[in-house]
């Protein structure tokens, strides 16, 4: 189970926090490993305060939140699946999209702007840099992995940011199975990665269009030329 470093004020109480959310969350229904989550979450809210101190459920909800979105929606695969659990209990719908992100542009932010519309949560999931460069060659990419994920994860219609190794996220897609998967451009809906295993689990695959004359690409060549001029 990850944890997340603490500005630790008084310790009082939250071993009792962890018990007693503990409890309430297994009684509501939810695994251990949920269970376990929303609690090491609670004692986070305590040991914030002095003295023994509760926490409200807002104040809950929003540690939740704001753990999921740990380094401007930065994690890992494990505490994506736990995120998307979450956010399925509630009832939200989420979205799911992916891509390399190398040089953020307007293109991209048009883009996932759109795709967050369509749901209540939006995950970006990012190629890896040996991932990118296998895609693209050997100049790509300009912006490391964790550039290029802190990037995605501070804009407002991102909610999740995740990477992948593999040439396709199919596996990881395939292990959160999305309410909605979405590709930007050109694709038919049975040629995005993905496709065939969210279509299995009731999920909807879509095609949204970028912005025209917004790409990578032709800013490097832009870049290039101003070099060479």
């Amino acid at each position: 189970m990850p944890t997340q470093a603490q500005e630790v004020y008084d310790v009082t109480g939250a071993g009792d926090t962890v018990i007693g959310v503990l409890a309430a969350t297994l009684a509501a229904g939810n695994s251990l490993e949920e269970a376990c989550f929303f609690a090491n979450a609670a004692a986070g809210v305590v040991v914030g305060k002095l003295g023994t101190s509760t926490v409200s459920p807002i104040e809950l909800e929003n540690a939740v939140r704001g753990r999921a979105d740990t380094g401007f929606g930065v994690m890992t695969e494990e505490e994506l699946k736990l995120a998307v659990a979450a956010a399925r209990k509630r009832g939200e719908k989420v979205v799911m999209t992916n891509g390399v992100f190398d040089i953020l542009h307007a293109g991209h932010v048009s883009y996932l702007a759109n795709a967050r519309k369509l749901g209540d949560r939006l995950i970006v999931a990012v190629n890896s840099d040996a991932s990118t460069k296998r895609l693209k060659g050997d100049s790509r990419p300009v912006n490391p992995l964790e550039q290029r994920m802190i990037v995605l994860g501070a804009l407002e219609a991102v909610d999740w940011v995740v990477s992948f190794e593999e040439d396709t996220p199919q596996r990881l897609i395939a292990g959160i199975l999305p309410d909605l998967l979405v590709k930007g451009g050109d694709y038919k809906p049975e040629e995005i990665a993905g496709s065939k295993e969210v279509w299995a689990n009731g999920g909807e695959v879509l095609v949204l269009n970028f912005e025209d004359g917004c790409s990578t690409t032709n800013i490097i060549k832009k870049i290039q030329q101003d070099k060479k001029g």
